[in-house]
C-alpha cells in the first residue's frame, strides 16, 4: 500500500485551436467598421484594484509575461487608442516567480508550475537553471503603480492602512501582505490611498474572490486551530469594505468597471480530481480489495445495524472506486463502532488474521471506531481540490507513525495510513454538499452587494459568474477559439487550476470592454477593437525564466 499513488493524467495535447469554418467569398464586400471611439469615458489616468485576478497572477505565481499579458494591463492597451495614458505595473525581476526576503525564498510563495507531459510540476523539476530574483527587500519596484491588483487581498484588505508594512508579515496574525510591500508607497499607506493619490479619472476594480476562495481552498476547513483555517468573510464585513471602496474611487467624479465573484466550485482546481480515481487494475491497489472488504466487511454491519447502511464502504474489483472521506456533517458514531466490535465474540479471531493477538482487540477496536465514526464514500457531489491528487493512495507517514506509537506493527500502521482508503481523507482535500452550498450562498450575496453598488453609482458591471459558469458548462467561443474550463486542454485556466492563462485574461478583458461600451458610449466591440485572444499564450515553457 506504501507505493500507492493516484495522481491524474492530463491529456497531453497542447492544441487548443478549433477550426473555423472559412466560407467567405472574394466577392464578399464587408461593411466598413465605425471609428472608435471613448464615447463618454475619460481613460487619461486608468487605475486598477483588486486581487490576484487583477495582478495576473497565473500558474501559482506572480512572474512577469503574466503581469504583462494581466487583465488590466490589456485593456490600458485598448485605453490607449483612445486618450489613455501610462499604465505602470509592479512587474516582478524573472519568469521563475516567487517571491524572496532578503535572499530567502518566502515560505509559501514559490516558482510558477509548468506542465511536464502528464501535469502540472514546478519550473525548477524542469529547468534546474530557474531562480527567483524578486526581493520584497533588496529590489522593491518604483511607483506610483497603475495596478493596484495584490495577490490574496480580500475586500476589506485594500483599505487597511500598513498592509505594506514589511514587519507586519511577522505579526500573527499577518496583518500585512508581502506582495504589498513591494508597492506600497509607504508602510502606513493602504491600497485605496495609492490608489486615490493617482487622482485616477476610471478605474476597475475586481475584488472579493478571496473573501469566499479561502474558505474553498482549505476544503471548507471549519476548525479554528488548523493551519489553513480561512473563513469566508462575514456580511457586514463585505458590505462595509465594498461599499467604501466604491464611494471612494467615485468621489472625485471617476468613472470605473467593477466585476463580480465567479462562482469558485466551477473552476479547475475543484473539478478535475475524479472523486472515483481507485482502479483494480492498480497493482498496487487491486490485489488488497479482497482484504480491504474483509475488514470494511465488519464495519459495514454495524453501520447497517446503527440503521446507517449508506456509510458502507465497499471497493469494486471490476471498476473504479470513489476514496474514503470524513465528513464532518455526519454524526460522529465512533464510541459505538468501538463499542460493537469489542462486544463480538468473533472480534478476537478477526484481528488474529493481521498477526495480532487477542490483547490488542481494545487498541484495534478503539483505532477502528476513531477512524470510521464519521466516514462514507464519496459520491459525484464532493469536490475534490487540485493538490489532492497528489495525496490520494499515499501513505500518510505522520499517521502510521502514530500508530506505531500506539502499538500496531509497522507494516500494519502503514496498511492503515493510505490516504482516501484506509485513512479517510480530511476535511481540507475536499468540499462536501454542505460546504459547497455555505460556498454558493456567500458568492451570491457577495454579488447582490456588487451589482447594488455599480448600479446605485453607475459603473460599468461585468457579470464574471455567468462567465466562468459558461465556461464550465459548454465553453466560450471566440474567434477562431472554444475556451472552456478544463485543466491544460481547456485553453482558459493556467496549470494552478485557479486563475486564468494570458488567453483566459484576454477573454475576460474584453468583457470589461463590452460592459464599458454598454454603459459609457465608447465602441471597442463595434469598431473591431476588441482583443485577439489568439494573441495570448496558454502555457509558458519551462526556459522561459
Amino acid at each position: 500500500m506504501n507505493k500507492l499513488k493516484y495522481i491524474w493524467i492530463l491529456a497531453a495535447a497542447l492544441g487548443f485551436t478549433a477550426c473555423s469554418d472559412d466560407d467567405s467569398s472574394s466577392d464578399d464586400v464587408s461593411e466598413p467598421l465605425p471609428e472608435l471611439t471613448a464615447g463618454d469615458a475619460n481613460f487619461s489616468t486608468y487605475v486598477s484594484l483588486g486581487n490576484s485576478l487583477t495582478a495576473g497572477f497565473a500558474d501559482g505565481a506572480l512572474y512577469r509575461i503574466s503581469q504583462e499579458n494581466s487583465m488590466p494591463n490589456i485593456l490600458s492597451g485598448q485605453f490607449s487608442l483612445v486618450g489613455g495614458g501610462n499604465f505602470n505595473q509592479p512587474l516582478t525581476n524573472d519568469n521563475t516567480g516567487g517571491l524572496l526576503i532578503n535572499g530567502s525564498q518566502l515560505p509559501g510563495f514559490g516558482p510558477r508550475l509548468v506542465f511536464d507531459g502528464s501535469g502540472p510540476t514546478s519550473i525548477t523539476n524542469l529547468n534546474p537553471m530557474a531562480q527567483t530574483t524578486t526581493d520584497i527587500v533588496l529590489n522593491n519596484p518604483t511607483g506610483p503603480f497603475n495596478n493596484m491588483g495584490v495577490p490574496g487581498a480580500k475586500s476589506f484588505h485594500l483599505l487597511a492602512p500598513g498592509y505594506g508594512d514589511l514587519n507586519g508579515l511577522f505579526a500573527t496574525p499577518a496583518t500585512a501582505n508581502p506582495y504589498f510591500v513591494r508597492m506600497a508607497s509607504s508602510p502606513t499607506t493602504s491600497v485605496i490611498a495609492d490608489a486615490m493619490a493617482q487622482t485616477p479619472t476610471f478605474f476597475s476594480l475586481w475584488i472579493g474572490n478571496n473573501d469566499v476562495l479561502g474558505y474553498a481552498l482549505s476544503g471548507g476547513e471549519s476548525d479554528t486551530m488548523a493551519e489553513n483555517y480561512d473563513p469566508i468573510t462575514d456580511q457586514a464585513t463585505f458590505d462595509v469594505a465594498y461599499n467604501t471602496l466604491v464611494t471612494t474611487l467615485t468621489s472625485g467624479g471617476s468613472q470605473g468597471v467593477v466585476a463580480n465573484i465567479p462562482d469558485v466550485t466551477s473552476i479547475p482546481h475543484f473539478t478535475t480530481v475524479p472523486y472515483n480515481p481507485l482502479s483494480p487494475d492498480n497493482p498496487d491497489f487491486g490485489p488488497q480489495i479482497p482484504t480491504l472488504n474483509t475488514i470494511f466487511g465488519a464495519i459495514n454491519q454495524i453501520y447497517d445495524a446503527l440503521g446507517q447502511p449508506e456509510r458502507a464502504i465497499v471497493f469494486s474489483q471490476s471498476e473504479n472506486s470513489p476514496v474514503v472521506i470524513k465528513d464532518e456533517s455526519l454524526t460522529d458514531i465512533s464510541a459505538q463502532i468501538s463499542g460493537a466490535l469489542m462486544a463480538s465474540p468473533t472480534f478476537p479471531a478477526f484481528i488474529a488474521q493481521f498477526g495480532l493477538p487477542a490483547q490488542a482487540a481494545p487498541l484495534v477496536a478503539n483505532l477502528l471506531g476513531n477512524t470510521y465514526g464519521q466516514t462514507r464514500q464519496a459520491t459525484a457531489a464532493d469536490l475534490f481540490v487540485l493538490p489532492s491528487s497528489n495525496v490520494i493512495g499515499t501513505v500518510n507517514t505522520d499517521y502510521a507513525a502514530t500508530l506505531v506509537a500506539q502499538g500496531l506493527p509497522p507494516a500494519l500502521a502503514g496498511q492503515f495510513s493510505a490516504e482516501g482508503i484506509t485513512k479517510p481523507l480530511d476535511d481540507k482535500w475536499v468540499l462536501i454538499p454542505s460546504e459547497q452550498s455555505e460556498i454558493a450562498s456567500a458568492t451570491a450575496a457577495f454579488n447582490s452587494t456588487i451589482e447594488n453598488a455599480a448600479n446605485n453609482a453607475g459603473l460599468a458591471f461585468v457579470d464574471a459568474n455567468t462567465l466562468l459558469n459558461q465556461l464550465a458548462n459548454g465553453g466560450i467561443s471566440s474567434g477562431d477559439y472554444l475556451l472552456t474550463a478544463s485543466l491544460v486542454t481547456g485553453g482558459a485556466f493556467s496549470l494552478d487550476g485557479v486563475h486564468p492563462n494570458s488567453r483566459g485574461y484576454a477573454l475576460i478583458a474584453n468583457e470589461f470592454l463590452k460592459a464599458i461600451d454598454a454603459t459609457y458610449g465608447s465602441n471597442f466591440e463595434a469598431s473591431g477593437n476588441l482583443v485577439n485572444i489568439g494573441n495570448y499564450n496558454t502555457t509558458y515553457s519551462a526556459g522561459l525564466n
